[in-house]
């Protein structure tokens, strides 16, 4: 089974962090000769006295190394959005950068002077309050306010908490028809499936039977038939044990049809009588596998069948 692994952001440092300066990338620009990358005001200082990349040593180039770095904004935006609060910090150290040189402010666009908001580029930091509905899966729908870092697995108890649902069942977040993970934030989900910003998170739930609890059920039931079965076998079982202990097994002592049997006194035992003179009539508790012989001779060779139930057997 797939397992998803949450990391820590300090293990990603290595790929966010600029080696010249030792912060997070600022303006991440890429040498396109080695593809390393670094804040953009590092790498146009240092390139001004050397023309080699300052991690491989690879020429940059000959005469001109500014020519062969270019802005890497996607690196930067994932910068921004893996940091949190480093977006908003920036955009406010260049306002106030600005503030303190108006002449200055003309140049460059709106967010070289800060005049970008989280919301136009989409950053969304942890304390931020996300407006989001959650909907019956193809009914009613709620409206909530929730802090970002919120996670699906404290919306699903809220909903079962607020809905008084039984733990029965199971309570479902999900993303149009997607089911979303325990651990996912609202932020997680605004930036997977790009929420705009430009309407609530729409979000829906449904309730559906617990699976694990009726496969348990179900599993107690072949249990229970299965220890019904066995307490049947071994009742059959128990009424064979039960048999007299002087009874001869029938499978051992069984002659082949061909051959007469050996009644001990043939003459004095009629046919379901017992040896000892009782009537077999008279005897209810006839044990279960009777000792049959088959006779010969007078009869017209009729099989005879004959009970022994003491231990000895003595003809009048």
């Amino acid at each position: 089974m797939h397992r998803t692994t949450r990391i820590k952001i300090t293990e990603l440092n290595p790929h966010l962090i600029c080696v010249l300066c030792g912060g997070y990338f600022i303006d991440a620009t890429t040498i396109i000769e080695c593809l390393h990358s670094f804040c953009k005001m590092c790498i146009v200082r240092y390139l001004e006295t050397s023309k080699y990349c300052p991690i491989c040593d690879v020429q940059v180039h000959k005469t001109k190394p500014l020519l062969n770095i270019r802005s890497d904004k996607t690196l930067q935006d994932i910068v921004y959005k893996l940091v949190p609060g480093l977006f908003k910090n920036e955009m406010k150290r260049r306002r106030d950068f600005y503030a303190e040189h108006p002449v200055d402010a003309s140049n460059g666009s709106h967010e070289d002077r800060g005049e970008v908001a989280d919301e136009d580029k989409r950053i969304i930091t942890d304390d931020e309050i996300i407006s989001l509905s959650i909907e019956f899966f193809d009914q009613s729908r709620r409206y909530l306010q929730c802090p970002a870092a919120m996670t699906v697995m404290h919306l699903r108890k809220f909903l079962r908490s607020k809905m008084d649902i039984p733990n029965t069942y199971q309570v479902e977040v999900m993303y149009e028809d997607e089911p979303l993970k325990d651990y996912y934030t609202l932020m997680d989900i605004a930036y997977i499936y790009t929420w705009r910003r430009n309407g609530p998170l729409p979000l829906k739930y449904r309730v559906r039977p617990n699976c694990k609890k009726m496969k348990v059920k179900h599993a107690q039931q072949d249990g229970q038939n299965s220890i019904n079965r066995s307490a049947a076998e071994s009742d059959s079982a128990s009424d064979k044990a039960g048999s007299p202990v002087g009874a001869p097994s029938t499978s051992s002592s069984l002659p082949s049809p061909g051959t007469p049997a050996q009644s001990p006194h043939p003459a004095h035992a009629p046919n379901n009588v017992n040896v000892n003179g009782n009537a077999a009539a008279a005897a209810p508790h006839t044990p279960t596998r009777p000792f049959a012989q088959y006779g010969g001779g007078g009869s017209g060779g009729k099989p005879r069948k004959v009970s022994l139930i003491g231990s000895s057997t003595s003809s009048g």
